[in-house]
C-alpha cells in the first residue's frame, strides 16, 4: 500500500479540489459578511502558511489564535497546522493572567487576534516574553502597532508582505497539530495536544453515519467555539466532505442565529444548549419557524429531557445529543440520527473509542451495562499524557479516567451521571448532584441548575440547590419536587435563585465559580429549609 500521511491539510486540499465552489460564511451579529469558496480559502490559508513560515517558524513552534469563528480564523487552522506549526486555541473569556499563563507554558511566538479582542490582548502581551509577532486578522485599528513590544502585523499586509505557495504536509503524521486547555469548570485547566493523525482519524469517526454525518448537501452552522476543542472537530469534518460551512462570528443570540439560519437554509447546526436555549426563547417571542434545520447537535453538558422534548418541538428538527471532552478531540459519544428521544442519553460511541466502568479504585466492574460506575475511555483521538505534566495519564490497560460517573445502558448508551468531583458526603454517605438536577430541571420555570457542597458541622457537608429561573415559581416548589423521588437526606438545605448561571466557555455550568462565589457569600441567602 501506499504511504499516505495522515495529516490534516489534505481535508481543505480535497475540499479546493472536489468542492472549490462550496462556500465557508462569515457573519457578525446575523449579517452575512464575507462569502469564500474552499477552493479560494485554500489558496489564501496557503500563502498564509508562506507568511508564517517567513517569520521564522519552524515545525513545532506554536501559533497562538486569539479569535471567534470567522473565516480568518479558519484560515489560520489551516496555515499553521498545514506546515507542521501547532495551532494553540485561547479562550478569549478567560482572565489576562490565565491566558498569559497558557502561552507562557506553550512558548508560543505568534498570536493572531481578532481586532476586537485587542483590548483583552493589550493586557496579556505585557506578561508574554515569547511573543514575536501579533497578527490583527481583521483591518487595522488604531493604535494597535503599540500592543507591544512585538511585531505587529494586519493579516493583509503579512500576506501583502510574505505570501508566498508553499508545500503542506511535509511532516510526520504523529507531529503535533493543536494545542488546547480543558475548560477548568472542575480544576485547573490542562493542556491538551492533538496529533495529525489523531484528528485526522477524529474527522472520520465524526463521519460516520451513526454519528455527525455531514453530506455535500448540508449547510452546517457551526456555534461552538472554534476556541474550544477543535470546533469539536468540523473544522475538519465540513471541508472533508465539502459542506457548506456558516461560521457566525462572536454574536450568536437567538435573533442573529435565526437570521442566519434562515437566509443560508442551515440543515445542521451545532453548539451548547444555552445558545439552542436562546433561539426557542426568540423563535416563542416572533413566531418564526426554521423550515431547513433537520437535526441540530447539542453536547457541552447534560440536557434534561424536558429540554430536549421543548427544542424539538419548538425547532421542528431533530435533536442528537453527545457526551465529549477536550481529551478526547472532543467526540466520546453521540446518539445516531433517528434515535427516539426516550432513548437518547448521550448515545454510543463510534467506532474509535472504547468504554469501561470501573470501581473508586480503578478496577473494572464486573458489569458493565446497567450499573453506575468510574468511566474511562481508550481510543486513537485519546489524551495520553498533558501537555508538559511529565508521564501519562492512563491505566494498565490503556483506558483514561475521564471523572464522570456513568451508566451503560443494555443496547451501549451511555448517561453520565456527574462528576466524581462533584458528589457531594454528607454524613459518611455519598449525594449524587447531577440525579437532583435532571429532576429539578425537568421543572418548565427554570433555565439552568446547579448543586454544590456547603460545609456542613454536623454532616461535613449539605447539598445547596442553584437555580437560574424564568420568573414567577416558589422555591418551594422545587423542594416539593424532590420529595419521593430522592431520599430525604438527598434533599438540599439550601435553594438560592441567582441572575445568571456561570458558564465556561464550553457551555457548561461552571461549579468551581459557584463554590467560590458562595463561600465568599455573594450568593446565597435564599430558602433555607427547616
Amino acid at each position: 500500500m501506499q504511504a499516505y500521511r495522515l495529516t490534516v491539510d489534505k481535508f481543505l486540499d480535497h475540499a479546493a479540489k472536489w468542492f472549490g465552489g462550496a462556500q465557508v460564511i462569515g457573519a457578525d451579529a446575523g449579517e452575512v459578511v464575507s462569502r469564500t469558496g474552499y477552493a479560494a480559502l485554500r489558496e489564501r490559508s496557503n500563502r498564509i502558511s508562506g507568511a508564517l513560515l517567513a517569520l521564522g517558524m519552524r515545525q513545532g513552534d506554536r501559533v497562538g489564535t486569539l479569535a471567534w469563528n470567522s473565516p480568518h480564523h479558519f484560515e489560520l487552522y489551516y496555515a499553521a497546522m498545514g506546515v507542521g506549526l501547532v495551532c494553540h486555541t485561547l479562550n478569549p473569556r478567560l482572565t489576562a493572567a490565565h491566558l498569559a499563563a497558557m502561552i507562557d507554558e506553550a512558548q508560543n511566538r505568534i498570536l493572531a487576534v481578532a481586532a476586537d479582542l485587542l483590548p483583552l490582548a493589550r493586557e496579556v502581551l505585557p506578561l508574554c516574553p515569547s511573543i514575536e509577532h501579533v497578527i490583527v486578522l481583521d483591518a487595522p485599528v488604531p493604535g494597535m502597532e503599540m500592543l507591544s513590544e512585538a511585531r505587529v502585523w494586519t493579516l493583509e499586509a503579512l500576506l501583502e508582505a510574505h505570501g508566498a505557495p508553499c508545500e503542506w504536509g511535509d511532516f510526520d503524521e504523529e507531529a503535533p497539530a493543536g494545542l488546547c486547555y480543558t475548560s477548568g469548570t472542575t480544576g485547573s485547566p490542562k493542556g491538551v495536544v492533538y496529533t495529525h493523525r489523531s484528528n485526522y482519524l477524529h474527522t472520520l469517526r465524526a463521519l460516520q453515519a451513526d454519528a455527525v454525518a455531514l453530506t455535500p448537501s448540508d449547510t452546517l452552522l457551526l456555534a461552538v467555539p472554534m476556541f474550544h476543542a477543535n470546533g469539536w472537530g468540523l473544522p475538519f469534518a465540513a471541508p472533508a466532505v465539502g459542506t457548506k460551512l456558516v461560521l457566525p462570528g462572536r454574536v450568536i443570540d437567538g435573533a442573529s442565529l435565526a437570521r442566519l439560519i434562515r437566509d443560508e437554509r442551515v440543515t445542521i447546526a451545532v453548539g451548547v444548549q444555552t445558545v439552542w436555549l436562546g433561539l426557542i426563547d426568540h423563535l416563542e417571542r416572533t413566531g418564526e419557524t426554521l423550515p431547513s434545520l433537520r437535526r441540530v447537535l447539542i453536547g457541552g453538558s447534560t440536557c434534561p429531557e424536558a429540554l430536549l422534548r421543548r427544542l424539538e418541538d419548538r425547532l421542528g428538527a431533530e435533536v442528537q445529543t453527545s457526551w465529549g471532552m477536550t481529551e478526547l478531540s472532543p467526540i466520546g459519544t453521540i446518539a445516531p440520527p433517528g434515535t427516539a428521544i426516550e432513548a437518547r442519553a448521550s448515545g454510543r460511541p463510534p467506532m474509535g473509542l472504547d468504554l469501561k466502568l470501573t470501581d473508586a479504585e480503578g478496577v473494572r466492574l464486573p458489569q458493565q451495562r446497567g450499573v453506575l460506575g468510574h468511566l474511562w475511555v481508550k481510543g486513537h483521538s485519546v489524551l495520553d499524557g498533558y501537555y508538559q505534566a511529565g508521564g501519562d495519564a492512563l491505566d494498565t490497560e490503556g483506558y483514561f479516567d475521564t471523572g464522570d460517573l456513568a451508566i451503560i445502558d443494555a443496547a451501549g448508551n451511555l448517561t453520565i451521571g456527574g462528576r466524581s468531583k462533584d458528589l457531594i458526603k454528607s454524613g459518611g454517605e455519598w449525594i449524587n448532584p447531577t440525579e437532583i438536577e435532571t429532576i429539578v430541571g425537568a421543572h418548565p420555570m427554570v433555565r439552568h441548575v446547579a448543586v454544590i457542597g456547603r460545609a456542613d458541622d454536623k454532616w461535613g457537608e449539605r447539598p445547596v440547590l442553584i437555580v437560574e429561573a424564568r420568573g414567577g415559581e416558589d422555591l418551594g416548589d422545587l423542594i416539593r419536587m424532590l420529595r419521593g423521588r430522592v431520599a430525604d437526606w438527598w434533599i438540599p438545605a439550601e435553594v438560592v435563585e441567582i441572575e445568571a448561571m456561570p458558564l465556561a466557555a464550553s457551555g457548561k455550568i461552571d461549579k468551581q465559580r459557584l463554590r467560590r462565589d458562595y463561600a465568599a457569600g455573594e450568593i446565597g441567602a435564599g430558602l433555607v429549609r427547616g
